[in-house]
């Protein structure tokens, strides 16, 4: 089983691993979504639907159907 940003719980860090180029927006990539990069979940809104992240220093909002796509390893 693979684990996403979308399994993040608040407060977690995890380090990208893989992304579906495909389908994740060029925006993102542009703003540090790169594999090698940390990610943090800082808040989620209600029904977890945006996950708001810290990538690399920039916060950002994402849709859960986009963190799916994103391949991580969990920071203990």
């Amino acid at each position: 089983m693979t684990t996403t940003i979308a399994d993040l719980k608040r407060g977690q860090r995890g380090i990208i691993k893989d992304i579906s180029a495909e389908v994740i927006p060029l925006k993102l990539l542009e703003m540090g979504c790169l594999p090698g990069n940390e990610v943090e979940l800082v808040q989620t809104a209600p029904f977890r639907d945006p996950l708001y992240l810290n990538i690399n220093g920039s916060h950002l909002a994402i849709r859960k159907e986009t963190a799916q796509q994103i391949e991580i390893e969990i920071i203990p």
